[in-house]
């Protein structure tokens, strides 16, 4: 077994990983950017080093510094939880060249293979694993997409090779709409996952997303923990999990079960991950799906899922503590015939969003209360404590409530009884989004689909839940601070200090926010963030950014003619693209940004005259 593991990742995933290396006596390492210098699962680890600036690409997505850390921290292991490096295969290979550390996952030939979609598709198709109609080589032309939609019809979805959890997908509903689609695809793809390669696939209407949980061992053994169903979503996000799914017949579950093996096996994969299907669902179904029903791979997940949590529930079985040590040389230490489903699990993800207003990233706030549920089949996944600040640069996902009961019925009126003891105030949460869920016919029947959220649910619901049940963000005033905490870094290793301040006594580099470093100079300007000296020109109307994020790029230069509707900026915010539009039209008369330019909610981006 390992000394010592380092969490290549923040938040609650790097905190149940640290608890699953508590339990098996193995030392655990945090990394942390900037903007987590209080992070939560900072204080849990037994050490902690800083990795650079906020941006993640100059921290947690940096290779170097990671492999740094892990050196000085003298770790013996790195898991990355999941999202950031989990499914590069790039970094797992550097991790696997490096002398006396070891990767806590599958190999990097495994996750380039499963990881880039179109190789995934081919091994599951020669495994005998239905696929969904598409292409199983790259795409870069338009007139490609044109032909498919001739063979297949609309719509029409193009995928990123890296991508995943809806990112870099994109859908065709008819040809006007192929080179936009296209190209979005496309430079998603690079942005997220620096490789800008796409494939198509024909795009089910009405499916439901149905996952199965995988282990295997490097002897040979592969085991299934059942599935879950991701359904419900928005925007290809999923925010409810549960598991078993309220829609398949045992035997559509167990043909589902071995289909899943069967690829893996096929793979040669080694560690936990996901295999994601596509469900076909009947119209007008009463019951449950058959085992005539149509199922397709989606595609591989090769890391732990964020609802891993669900079937830990209902199988027993801890599977962060498998993937650690199936790292170390195990074998799995259960058959195929142990694994029993018991009861029914939920996940609730608890975002910062409003869903009220499409799901909209909360701006900031702190956690002036903080009082999770508790009592019998109630877990909660976090890293949070009262008093924290809001982190708004990453992933909007702050907890998992995870609710067990012994069918789906208590375990959905567990759920409303959890729900309502969870006390957050001071950030802006889907908990009212959750509890409406809860007493709506169709998910209480498990009559959704993936579309349901987007295009049935009626919005006046989702206001009327967030003005009764919902909790505003709040404001903290820096003048009032009496107590600091400072951080101060010997060779990158993180020492707190707390002091008093009394009258501002305790002058603090970096404007007051709490930080101290006796060896550093004045700060210097992040790279890449918005230049406050920039000044704004002209009386005509101001395009703003509405959330906190990434330029991904500029459409419109001064002096170019714009109609209402028309893109201005692409900007990309909580892992997602999000097309910023002129509300009326005009001639540009200035762009103060650039592409790649770090923004806050309210900065202005384009000037129109």
């Amino acid at each position: 077994m390992f000394r010592k593991v380092l969490v290549a990742n923040r938040g609650e995933i790097a905190v149940r990983v640290m608890r699953a290396c508590e339990e098996l006596n193995v030392g655990t390492v945090a990394v942390y950017s900037d903007a987590d210098k209080h992070g939560g699962h900072v204080r849990y680890a037994d050490e902690a080093y800083n990795i650079g600036p906020a941006r993640a690409a100059d921290s947690y997505l940096d290779h170097d510094a990671v492999i740094e850390a892990a050196r000085k921290a003298d770790a013996d292991a790195i898991h990355p939880g999941y999202g950031f490096l989990a499914e590069n295969a790039e970094f797992a290979a550097t991790v696997e060249a490096a002398e006396g550390i070891t990767w806590i996952g599958p190999s990097s030939d495994a996750m380039e293979a499963l990881g880039e979609k179109t190789k995934a598709r081919t091994i599951m198709d020669d495994a005998d694993v239905p696929i969904v109609p598409g292409t199983t080589e790259p795409v870069t032309e338009p007139a490609a997409v044109r032909a498919f939609g001739e063979e297949h019809g609309y719509p029409i979805a193009i995928k990123a090779e890296g991508g995943g959890g809806g990112r870099g997908m994109k859908v065709v509903e008819d040809e006007s709409d192929v080179e936009a689609q296209l190209e979005s695809a496309k430079r998603e793809g690079e942005a997220y996952f620096g490789n800008d390669s796409v494939y198509l696939e024909r795009y089910l209407e009405q499916p439901r997303h149905i996952e199965v949980q995988i282990v295997a061992d490097e002897h040979g053994n592969v085991r299934h923990l059942g599935e879950r169903d991701c359904s419900l979503q928005r925007r290809h996000q999923k925010v409810i999990e549960e598991g078993p799914s309220p829609a398949l017949s045992d035997e559509l579950r167990e043909e589902i079960g071995e289909a899943a093996r069967r690829g893996v096996a096929a793979a040669d994969y080694v560690n936990a991950g996901t295999v994601e299907f596509l469900v076909e669902e009947e119209p007008g179904r009463d019951g449950v799906l058959g085992p005539d029903a149509n199922f397709y791979f989606l595609e591989v997940n090769t890391r732990i899922q964020v609802e891993h949590c669900v079937t830990e529930e209902i199988t027993g079985y801890d599977i962060v503590k498998r993937q650690i040590r199936v790292a170390a040389g195990e074998a799995l230490d259960f058959d195929q015939d142990d694994v029993e489903i018991d009861g029914h699990a939920i996940e609730f993800r608890i975002n910062a969003e409003n869903a009220a207003e499409d799901f909209q990233p909360a701006r900031g706030g702190t956690l002036t209360t903080y009082n999770p549920p508790g009592g019998i089949g109630v877990r909660l996944d976090d890293a949070l404590a009262e008093g924290d600040d809001l982190v708004t640069d990453y992933d909007s996902m702050i907890a998992k409530l995870i609710v067990w009961g012994e069918d789906r019925e208590e375990c959905i009126e567990r759920s409303l009884r959890a729900l309502r003891e969870y006390e957050i105030e001071g950030i802006t949460t889907i908990v009212p989004f959750h509890r409406l869920m809860l007493t709506d016919e169709t998910f209480v029947e498990g009559r959704h689909t993936t579309k349901y959220l987007d295009e049935e649910l009626d919005r006046d619901r989702l206001r009327q839940a967030q003005e009764q049940w919902g909790s505003e963000e709040s404001t903290t005033d820096d003048e009032e601070v009496v107590e600091r905490e400072f951080t101060v870094e010997v060779n990158g290793k993180r020492f707190d200090v707390n002091l008093e301040d009394r009258g501002g006594a305790f002058p603090v580099d970096g404007g007051g926010d709490g930080d101290s470093n006796p060896s550093a100079g004045p700060p210097a300007p992040a790279t890449g963030e918005a230049d406050e000296s920039t000044a704004i020109q002209g009386e005509g109307e101001r395009i703003d950014a509405e959330m906190q994020g990434t330029l991904l790029s500029v459409e419109v230069a001064e002096g170019d003619e714009v109609a209402a509707g028309d893109v201005v900026v692409v900007l990309e915010a909580m892992k997602m693209e999000n097309d910023i539009v002129a509300s009326s039209g005009g001639t540009v008369a200035q762009v103060p940004v650039e592409e790649g330019q770090s923004v806050d909610m309210g900065d202005t981006l384009v000037v129109l005259e």
